[in-house]
């Protein structure tokens, strides 16, 4: 990593998150969701592990075409998407996973799902497990295009507004 793509207009780049990323990866988010992460748990995430065998793995996809709708990076880089995990040994829980507005529905969260899948299996992870709104259906449609199958249901999981989570994993 990272790897590049180009798709119709966009030019797409995923990479490793940095902390100069946090802004972009912040706005992103609360863009994107109704009860989002706040800047400082953003912060957390850089945080050291407090073991080998577990801690935080982030990626972002740039888009040097620079898209009238992404979140300026601190370094100036265009970022339209980002993911959120958490390794514990070889299982992974992926936490976030966000695209712009501007650049859903043109292959940039199938990308960056393969990606992170691919980096997953290349360090010898086992399982992926994620959790998604029952009414997301464009992200569960996306999970389960990459191979991810419904592994069970969690009512009231969402407080704001209320609903269900869908469980999803990945056998790797």
């Amino acid at each position: 990593m990272p790897k590049c793509l180009k798709k119709s207009d966009l030019k797409l780049r995923v990479r490793r998150a940095t902390r100069a990323d946090i802004p972009a990866m912040w706005q992103l988010h609360r863009e994107a969701s109704t009860s989002p992460w706040s800047f400082q748990q953003y912060e957390v995430l850089f945080r050291p592990a407090p073991t080998e065998q577990s801690g935080y793995f982030m990626l972002v996809v740039e888009d040097s075409a620079e898209l009238s709708s992404v979140a300026e990076s601190a370094s100036g880089s265009s970022v339209i998407a980002h993911l959120v995990a958490h390794r514990v040994r070889s299982e992974w829980n992926l936490q976030y996973a966000v695209v712009a507005e501007g650049s859903r529905g043109r292959g940039v969260g199938t990308y960056l799902l393969k990606e992170f899948v691919s980096y997953v299996r290349g360090v010898g992870g086992t399982q992926i497990l994620l959790e998604v709104r029952a009414s997301n259906r464009s992200a569960r449609r996306l999970y389960k295009s990459i191979g991810f199958t419904e592994s069970g249901l969690r009512k009231g999981y969402y407080p704001d507004p209320p609903e269900d989570a869908i469980l999803y994993e990945l056998s790797l």
